[in-house]
């Protein structure tokens, strides 16, 4: 059964805690935070000491999406905020491998996220040692934009990548512009987790939305 994951980033920020606990209620499998630091891109979010703060409020497992330059500088705060994953991005990382293990060497699972027009074969040197590939298929930094097509083929590469890799842990998640419509073909090409923000927090009836994504129509 795949995944689902609402993104904070849809949500309102005024009550956070209180859409932590609808979408756990609603039946959320974890919950995607983005951090973005207004350089990688253009936006700020939130910083490591609301994740802390909305750690106590929660049981949701926390996938951290760091959409941030130097990203190294955030994992031993993140570890001690009570994060699970965290997911960095290849385009920001020239020691890539260093910081995978560092997310390592401080518990918690590692991922890399890809932006839509790298190529998921940038990550063959890595693929044995990822527990996350995350498949862009929006451009990083804004919500609400539309699905882009071809990361469905992006999907296809990376199942295949770590297939051969012989990692049989890593998920496939994917993040941007997934609604009722889109989610299952997503899934038919190989994505485990699927991170949803307006089509879970633009509705009223959050359970309604995430059953209606995990139904896969």
């Amino acid at each position: 059964m795949i995944q689902i994951g609402p993104s904070l980033l849809s949500a309102d920020f005024s009550r956070l805690a209180d859409e932590l606990k609808d979408i756990e209620k609603g039946g959320a499998d974890f919950v995607h935070l983005d951090l973005m630091d207004g350089h990688f891109v253009p936006n700020l979010t939130f910083g490591v000491p609301v994740i802390a703060a909305l750690r106590n409020w929660t049981n949701l497992l926390f996938d951290t999406h760091l959409m941030v330059e130097h990203p190294e500088n955030y994992i031993e705060s993140l570890a001690a905020a009570g994060v699970q994953y965290v997911t960095v991005h290849q385009e920001v990382c020239p020691h890539l491998d260093r910081v995978l293990h560092q997310i390592k060497e401080n518990r918690m699972k590692c991922g890399v996220a890809l932006n839509p027009s790298t190529p998921v074969e940038t990550l063959a040197c890595v693929a044995s040692l990822v527990d996350m590939v995350l498949i862009m298929s929006v451009n990083p930094g804004f919500g609400g934009q539309k699905f882009i097509p071809y990361s469905v083929d992006k999907i296809k590469v990376a199942a295949e990548l770590l297939k051969t890799a012989g990692n049989t842990r890593a998920v496939i998640e994917v993040d941007g512009g997934i609604n009722a419509e889109i989610v299952r073909g997503v899934v038919e090409a190989g994505a485990t987790w699927v991170v949803a923000g307006s089509a879970v927090f633009g509705k009223a009836d959050r359970a309604a939305a995430i059953a209606s994504l995990r139904r896969q129509p």
